[in-house]
């Protein structure tokens, strides 16, 4: 699904809480769906975070390594030994 597929059916009260959860405007978020925009990295993540992973940061921005950063966060640091 396209974040265009995802807002279209969206009334526009719905549309405006999703766009206020994701710290951005209604308005924006058409800009982004319709290709006028590119979302930046931080809308990315919010809009994955907000739609439960139906709009995905792959998706959004898919000129960030999003594969590394995922892996990155499930690894844990090696203790230091002081």
């Amino acid at each position: 699904m396209t974040l265009l597929d995802y807002i279209k059916p969206l009334d526009k009260l719905v549309l405006e809480s999703l766009a206020k959860r994701c710290s951005t405007t209604a308005g924006q978020l058409r800009q982004v769906a319709y290709g006028n925009r590119r979302a930046s990295a931080s809308l990315a993540i919010a809009l994955d975070r907000e739609t439960d992973g139906e709009i995905r940061c792959e998706m959004t921005r898919p000129d960030i390594d999003w594969a590394y950063l995922r892996n990155s966060a499930t690894t844990t640091p090696e203790p230091t030994a002081d």
